[in-house]
């Protein structure tokens, strides 16, 4: 099932065939540093995998998803699409994708294509997005589209996140 699209990715629900790309993405280590996450063991890998495969596209608005990442002209798995809520029930967005297809633009694009998919097809009013600051390449990517409202230091990472937000007219005025 096909969530959206960009000029050159596909973003739809995960199928059976991209179990191997999904694990390396909660497993990589030069992945795993930028959020940053322990590396999940099998049992975790299986579970949070299968419950991304059957989710209705009702669940976007009301659960954590997982979409799988694709370019147009290939069938393999890139990246994750994160349609998170986070600890205030707002909605977040998140993405993550396979080392190999870092610095081609691609995370831009899909921030891009969230955003637009969560105030046109979703209807919600704001979407977050928390970075690591050391994570300089993400950072970039939401600065220029998201304002930066405040950083904490997260637990479970042993890092220091920022909060951004965007508001749904705020989106809007500069996409018409």
């Amino acid at each position: 099932m096909k969530i959206f699209e960009t000029e050159r990715l596909i973003i739809r629900r995960l199928e059976r065939i991209d179990k191997n790309y999904f694990a390396e993405l909660f497993t990589d280590q030069k992945v795993l540093e930028l959020i940053p996450q322990k590396a999940f063991a099998e049992h975790q890998i299986t579970d949070r995998f299968n419950k991304s495969l059957n989710f209705e596209l009702s669940d976007l608005k009301n659960q954590k998803c997982a979409c799988g990442i694709y370019e147009k002209k290939n069938a393999e798995m890139i990246g994750l699409a994160l349609f998170l809520i986070n600890e205030n029930n707002e909605k977040e967005l998140g993405y993550r994708f396979r080392a190999s297809f870092w610095g081609k633009g691609y995370a831009t694009e899909t921030t891009e294509g969230m955003l637009d998919y969560y105030f046109r097809q979703m209807n919600v009013n704001k979407v977050t997005a928390d970075v690591n600051i050391a994570n300089i390449s993400s950072v970039k990517i939401l600065d220029k589209f998201m304002k930066p409202v405040r950083e904490f230091f997260n637990e479970r990472g042993n890092c220091t996140d920022r909060r951004y937000e965007l508001e749904k007219n705020n989106w809007l005025q500069h996409r018409i």
